[in-house]
């Protein structure tokens, strides 16, 4: 068990909702822009307390420069366990040469063989994390 709690569910520390993003590597990034809400799978790294993506021209860059508040989430699930991390805060595209290639020296790689040359960085206002203890339903009576 990866906490130990009785109770069927267990909120987090910030602490331990931290420990959990940084040792994954994927989520899904929600963003909102002119009445229109998506959501993307897309692989992610902790880096000085911010979360670093790559992403090729299109949708998320367009909606980040139109609203850069979002939401990310990140979860894990096993036979017996699962958890989540909700993070909401603020998302930009780095523009500066040296913020680049300080994101390129991180070694961040892409899932998929496509060219990412964009680097966007979510900048945590509120996180959130919940345990859970997986099993049926208890009898209603």
């Amino acid at each position: 068990m990866m906490f130990e709690h009785d109770n069927p569910i267990l909120e987090l520390t910030d602490d331990q909702s931290w420990k959990l993003l940084k040792n994954t590597s994927h989520g899904r990034i929600v963003l909102t822009a002119a009445g229109e809400t998506d959501i993307f799978p897309i692989n992610y790294m902790v880096h000085d307390a911010v979360l670093l993506m790559r992403s090729a021209p299109g949708t998320k860059l367009a909606e980040i420069t139109i609203n850069e508040n979002v939401v990310f989430e990140t979860d894990g699930i096993t036979s017996e366990e699962a958890w989540s991390v909700v993070v909401k805060g603020t998302a930009r595209v780095l523009q500066s040469g040296e913020e680049i290639a300080e994101a390129e020296s991180l070694g961040l790689k892409t899932w998929i063989p496509t060219m990412k040359d964009f680097y966007i960085e979510v900048k945590p206002e509120r996180i959130s994390g919940r345990h859970f203890i997986l099993g049926d339903q208890p009898e209603r009576f």
